[in-house]
């Protein structure tokens, strides 16, 4: 398993960005499926956003579709980080956020498809 530290969190008024970075440990970082969640007070976590393992220099993006078009994922394999740019942020986006890894590469929409996790990072949209 490898070791997931999630950062950038915090309170942004509607309308405004944010960026969540998570930085993981190992040394094959490039390999791992990385993916974002989110859980909201009395609800369960869902998925937000995944990217699959960087064979050669191509990695591919899947968005939920609360979430397309606004936020994008990201991985930096030199730093092993992965991050998940936020814009036009709406309250109904304020949630805890999961970072997550997979070894397998691939990655899913459940939380089973995800063997590592972070221990999450508040977000807090303001109306």
């Amino acid at each position: 398993q490898v070791q997931l530290v999630e950062s950038g969190g915090g309170l942004v008024q509607a309308g405004g960005s944010l960026r969540l970075s998570c930085a993981a440990s190992g040394r094959t970082f490039s390999k791992y499926a990385m993916g974002w969640f989110r859980q909201a007070p009395g609800k369960e976590r869902e998925f937000v956003a995944r990217i699959t393992w960087s064979g050669g220099s191509v990695s591919y993006a899947y968005y939920d579709d609360s979430v397309k078009g606004r936020f994008t994922i990201s991985r930096d394999n030199a730093r092993n980080t992965v991050y998940l740019q936020m814009n036009s942020l709406k309250p109904e986006d304020t949630a805890v956020y999961y970072c997550a890894a997979d070894a397998s590469g691939h990655g899913g929409t459940r939380d089973s498809d995800f063997d590592s996790w972070g221990h999450g990072t508040q977000v807090t949209v303001s109306s």
